[in-house]
């Protein structure tokens, strides 16, 4: 995914910008970069943050940061920010997003600017100097960002450094969040809402779809009216968001609440539930689902599984499957009473491959569990994502949804909609092969409309792309 943060203020900004940055640091585990202006230059630090915290990384490059306005990000595949000196100026970039035509949009720039591209990661063109290099076709910074908004298919969120003023842009349908807090001395923009609050800013604005503002220690200026389309990533409540954040004025923690409370009154106008020991978050997502659901259908909550994160980072995001696999085993630790013979219901965010879901399963049942039962907040995952680098697979056929269809259908599968059609006779059929492979008592997912309704906003601004392909 990727977050990002700036602050433009009357005094030395550094020690905000990296506060504000590390709160970021949940939405990527990569790469993270910071750069400031101080009124003359630009500064710039940018570490690779695999294997070791922000914090860590970025505290000795503190003294050598000086300036009142800057940026920073936490990203999941290309080294930022970028600083360019360019004809419409010297400025700084950091972006979040996705671009498919990226190998259109270079060519086009090749050929017809003589453009050249510098960054290249793992062998791909560096996203944000792409965009960089369509901002940079226009005269000013303002008609670049319209103009590389609009010629992106996918979704893009630019922050821009120029001046000593921020420019900050959502992306054209609000798929991803873009807030402005403010204090006595200025301002700071932020992907996550509750980044800037511990720094003393209150909340201030959030942005519309589209919309492009000029920030300055004094002011907020729109100078791009937001558009009137909305399709924020409903993912972000369901699994990405931190749980203090806020987007749209709806709290993640607060949905995921009442998600919970939803998946407990689907099952019980079907009559499960009456033999469960305890309700279970898997940690640490799955916990505030799972206290909706025990509050609401009255089974004991307990945490039979314990997260052990001082040293290590988030189980999805090494490369390599079972490294990543291994990770999130060593990080869950067991409490044995609280399993042993036990009939457990674990709450889980969603399941995109289910290969985790598994190695918790056997985990438990190698603990003495008797029976597991699993609910998750989110309907089967029927599509990579194409807007956000949600999905880290190669292939739909990864999706252990896609699997259970392909031993339906065989790999040809045309008829993808009636399994994402809650309730129909091939979605429980692909249910039950899905609980099968997990080895799993039952296995119960969310409803598209049960999710949408826990969200609370109207359903036509909520991108559900991953399991409808809805647009």
């Amino acid at each position: 995914m990727g977050g990002i943060f700036g602050v433009c203020s009357a005094n030395e900004c550094i020690m905000d910008l990296f506060f504000g940055t590390d709160y970021h640091s949940h939405l990527g585990t990569r790469r993270a970069g910071m750069a400031v202006y101080d009124g003359k230059h630009f500064s710039r630090s940018i570490h690779n943050i695999e294997n070791s915290p922000f914090r860590t990384k970025f505290e000795p490059d503190i003294p050598s940061l000086k300036g009142f306005a800057g940026i920073g990000c936490i990203s999941d595949y290309d080294p930022q920010p970028m600083i360019l000196h360019s004809n419409i100026g010297d400025f700084a970039i950091v972006t979040v997003g996705r671009i498919n035509n990226k190998e259109e949009l270079a060519s086009k720039l090749i050929s017809e600017d003589n453009a050249y591209f510098t960054e290249l990661s793992a062998g791909r063109i560096n996203d944000t100097e792409l965009v960089a290099s369509l901002i940079c076709r226009k005269a000013s910074i303002r008609e670049g960002i319209i103009y590389a908004q609009g010629a992106i298919d996918g979704s893009m969120s630019i922050m821009a450094c120029m001046d000593g003023a921020i420019y900050a842009a959502r992306d054209k349908l609000g798929r991803t969040p873009l807030s402005i807090g403010k204090r006595h001395d200025g301002h700071c923009i932020s992907f996550e809402s509750f980044a800037y609050y511990n720094l003393g800013y209150k909340h201030c604005y959030e942005l519309g779809p589209g919309e492009i503002v000029r920030v300055t220690p004094d002011e907020v200026a729109s100078i791009q009216k937001p558009g009137t389309d909305m399709r924020i990533c409903t993912f972000l409540w369901a699994y990405y968001g931190y749980p203090t954040s806020d987007y749209e004025g709806v709290n993640v923690e607060q949905m995921r609440y009442m998600s919970g409370k939803s998946l407990a009154e689907q099952d019980m106008a079907s009559g499960i539930g009456s033999d469960i020991d305890y309700v279970a978050g898997v940690p640490d997502s799955g916990t505030a689902y799972a206290v909706g659901y025990a509050n609401h259908s009255g089974i004991p909550f307990a945490r039979p599984l314990i997260k052990y994160t001082p040293t290590w980072p988030r189980s999805f995001t090494p490369a390599d499957q079972g490294l990543r696999d291994l990770i999130a085993r060593m990080k869950l630790v067991p409490i044995n009473s609280l399993i042993g013979g036990k009939n457990l219901l674990l709450v889980e965010d969603s399941i995109v491959r289910g290969t985790q879901m598994r190695e918790t399963t056997d985990f438990l049942y190698e603990f003495g569990a008797k029976h597991l039962h699993v609910r998750t907040s989110c309907p089967p995952i029927m599509y990579t994502c194409k807007y956000l680098n949600f999905t880290r697979t190669n292939s739909e056929n990864e999706l252990v949804s896609r699997q259970a269809i392909n031993e339906l259908e065989g790999a040809s599968a045309a008829n993808i909609e009636s399994y994402a059609e809650y309730g129909s006779k091939q979605y429980n059929r692909m249910v039950d092969i899905i609980c099968k492979k997990l080895n799993l008592s039952t296995l119960g997912y969310h409803s598209l409309d049960g999710l949408l309704g826990s969200v609370g906003i109207d359903k036509c601004k909520l991108c559900t792309y991953c399991w409808n392909a809805a647009e």
